[in-house]
């Protein structure tokens, strides 16, 4: 005959020092949770509220620029660096980590109005407002360098004077070639003191100008005649042009879908192309309430991050039509330049108010070295939000913001007057006669034509 009994030793419950984690077994029969659900979903809501709670998205502000930063660049050799340039020509690299100045470059005489670093990190590349184009050798930057005390003021390598003034630079991201952008498209090699090759397409300033992450060769720009170009190095002429309702201030390819960028436009929105089909938008990103200034992808290819001329800065996932996180400070005013940094952990902002500030890439996230099981906690309170994130309680403590009051004004005034645009459209088809106007998507709406 047999007999069932309870069979328990002691050794499988004893722990062997004071600070090992008692064991606990589960039984993981859904009969016996009838409230597994139920109790997930307050889980959910309370990692959402936690999150609220810890959001302390703002690390520290840099300070020792004079003037307003006009630009910013990353050094893809060195994780902590990152340079910036002020409109009164001064160049300077960060530690990130020590929120110092590692070291100047002097020079320039009139506004820095773009930096790029080589592909190997060794050569920074700044152009300006004064016609000219300086290459400097980056120094190693640590702690020890950014002492006050010492001389930490860097020569130029060349200097390469020019026609006109520039309005932005950048490297290949594999190659020694950099383009800059002024009154037309020039690429430059770092041992010729004149450009390889000049590209123009009309009489108008290029503003911008970024290259393609996956193929060193092809290029984009934007110009003031409100034109999105895109050029290839192998032919002598540009290759295609996209004329937009309003101008383009920036570009920012995808790094890891490098057949897609996203233009940040005059117009508050951002407008993410696929360089193959140009004809429409894939995707219009909105919630800025003024002129979006700069943009940046993150390294994942998952978000990237806009600086507007209304004193904000929002993050955005790369298919998202409105932002998930929105930035700002009293003190912050207008934003220039913004950059994620190479491990997409944090972001950077330059404004007016002469300050780079250093923002998390998520507000709530915990800083420092995180144990295993505070790890496995976090990993499991993102799976319940992400689970229950359409239930209307949980989505809208996600989704709530607190704006600024002239910012959440200006946004109601333009939900307004979009509103009325559309009844408008709506009663002008209604008493027309059928067919005779069609409504056009907003991706295709700013698009006045594209020009092979």
């Amino acid at each position: 005959m047999k007999v069932k009994v309870i069979s328990r030793s002691t050794d499988e419950f004893t722990r062997e020092r004071s600070q090992d984690l008692q064991r606990v077994f589960r039984n993981f029969d859904p009969n016996l949770r009838k409230q597994e659900k139920a109790v997930e979903y307050v889980r959910a809501l309370n990692a959402a509220k936690l999150d609220k709670v810890f959001a302390r998205p703002f690390i520290g502000a840099m300070d020792g620029h004079m003037d307003s930063i006009s630009c910013m660049a990353k050094n893809p050799n060195y994780l902590k660096g990152i340079f910036s340039g002020s409109m009164d020509g001064d160049i300077r690299l960060w530690d990130i980590a020590s929120r110092r100045t590692v070291c100047q470059f002097p020079g320039h005489q009139g506004a820095v109005r773009g930096l790029t670093a080589s592909t190997d990190g060794r050569i920074l590349v700044s152009c300006g407002t004064d016609c000219t184009v300086r290459l400097w050798n980056v120094p190693v930057a640590t702690i020890s360098d950014s002492d006050d005390s010492s001389d930490n003021s860097m020569k130029p390598l060349a200097v390469h004077v020019w026609k006109n003034a520039f309005w932005g630079v950048d490297h290949q991201w594999d190659g020694n070639l950099f383009a800059t952008a002024g009154a037309q498209l020039d690429i430059w090699d770092h041992n010729r003191s004149q450009p390889v090759n000049t590209f123009q397409w009309g009489n108008d300033s290029v503003i911008s100008v970024r290259f393609n992450p996956g193929e060193p060769d092809v290029l984009a720009a934007s110009a003031s005649d409100r034109s999105l170009i895109l050029y290839d190095l192998r032919m002598s002429s540009p290759a295609r042009k996209l004329i937009m309702r309003t101008k383009t201030n920036s570009i920012s390819w995808n790094p890891m879908e490098p057949m897609n960028f996203t233009a940040a436009n005059e117009d508050c929105n951002c407008y993410s192309y696929d360089a193959r089909k140009l004809d429409e938008a894939k995707c219009v990103h909105k919630d800025h309430v003024s002129a979006v200034m700069d943009i940046d992808y993150s390294p994942t290819g998952r978000e990237f991050v806009t600086g507007s001329y209304d004193r904000t800065v929002r993050i955005f996932q790369y298919n998202g039509g409105h932002s998930r996180e929105i930035y700002h400070t009293k003190r912050m005013q207008r934003v220039f330049c913004v950059k994620f940094t190479c491990d997409a952990s944090y972001v950077i902002s330059g404004s007016d108010d002469t300050n780079l500030r250093l923002w998390k890439a998520k507000a709530s996230e915990q800083l420092g070295v995180l144990l295993p099981r505070e790890r496995k906690k976090h990993e499991y309170h993102e799976a319940v939000k992400n689970r229950y994130k359409h239930l209307p309680e949980v989505k809208r403590i996600v989704r709530h913001r607190h704006l600024p009051k002239p910012i959440f004004k200006a946004a109601a005034l333009r939900r307004t007057m979009t509103e009325a645009e559309r009844r408008k459209e709506e009663k002008r088809k209604a008493h027309s006669a059928p067919g005779s106007i069609s409504t056009e998507p907003l991706r295709k709406r700013r698009i006045i034509q594209e020009v092979e």
